[in-house]
């Protein structure tokens, strides 16, 4: 089976292309040489191929990368791609809480996206996924180089919302599910083993990475304040609007509402320490991860 997988080199579309056969597997990202609104490039990608993994996607808007190029125009080229291309087969990753008329560009894109593949006319399966963690994700190597850079930490409704994180390898094994057409259902919500609140996995963050900050609760506003000063000045920024959003509401039920896999297609492995030491990230946050003083270095060389 020949799978070209959209986003290959992001963080879930590079682990999912390392679990599958590298002759049959055809990577496509900007770093690959072909932009995921180049309907021409993407078919020429496609040839050949039984299914597509479309895992291209961001969390934060930098220059022509909007939520409406990458979510909304760069689906559409892949479906439109895919037609010419003959593929069969298109599985999305998408946001468990993708909805529209949210206030959200990054939610709103999202569901835009869906409704691009519902409506492609092609044999498809939207992964509705909560919050993915291991090795290179945004979970628990932000939170760890956060609280070994600063003695303090916000919990900005840590107490009250919940969260079922999913480790990475349970989120490849079910897009693999889902390339095969093991999951009947068209959308479905993909989520942990394990629910908690959004505080016990930071502080279980911390604990594994061998730190122990300051907790302080903080309201809603300020970690929102925080993303847009981070997406500003950082290159990788320490939170972004989306992530902000998706902190306020929590991230363990699908909105609108969406079916679970089936029992033996759910994710299984549990959020421990084994997994997050796994996935610790080396060091923490310093002048490098500003963008001021990238554009100075590249200044100078």
């Amino acid at each position: 089976m020949r799978i070209a997988i959209t986003g290959g080199t992001g963080f879930v579309g590079r682990h999912l292309a390392q679990s599958l056969d590298a002759a049959e597997t055809v990577v496509v990202s900007r770093r690959t040489g072909v932009r995921i609104d180049d309907v021409d490039a993407l078919a020429a990608a496609f040839a050949g191929c039984d299914a597509v993994a479309h895992c291209a996607g961001i969390n934060r808007e930098i220059g022509d990368q909007t939520f409406q190029s990458v979510h909304v125009d760069g689906t559409r080229a892949v479906v439109e791609a895919a037609r010419r291309a003959g593929v069969k087969r298109i599985v999305m990753v998408s946001f468990l809480r993708a909805r529209p008329d949210c206030g959200s560009p990054y939610h709103e894109t999202k569901w835009a996206a869906e409704e691009l593949i519902r409506n492609s006319g092609l044999d498809h399966t939207i992964l509705k996924f909560g919050m993915i963690y291991g090795p290179g994700d945004h979970m628990v190597d932000h939170v760890t180089r956060a609280v070994r850079t600063l003695p303090v930490f916000g919990t900005v409704g840590f107490h009250e919302r919940t969260v079922r994180p999913t480790p990475v390898e349970d989120a490849v094994d079910v897009l693999r599910a889902a390339l095969e057409g093991r999951i009947p259902e068209p959308t479905v919500a993909v989520m942990g083993a394990d629910e908690l609140t959004l505080g016990e996995a930071v502080r279980q963050i911390a604990r594994v990475a061998g730190r122990r900050p300051v907790f302080l609760p903080i309201p809603v506003w300020t970690i929102q304040a925080l993303a847009q000063l981070t997406e500003w000045t950082m290159v990788v920024p320490l939170v972004a609007k989306a992530q902000a959003r998706m902190l306020a509401e929590g991230v363990s039920e699908a909105a609108p509402p969406a079916p679970e896999l089936p029992a033996d297609l759910r994710p299984s492995r549990a959020f421990d320490d084994e997994r997050i030491r796994a996935a610790l990230p080396v060091g923490g946050f310093g002048l490098g991860d500003l963008r001021a003083a990238r554009w100075w270095t590249a200044r100078r060389a």
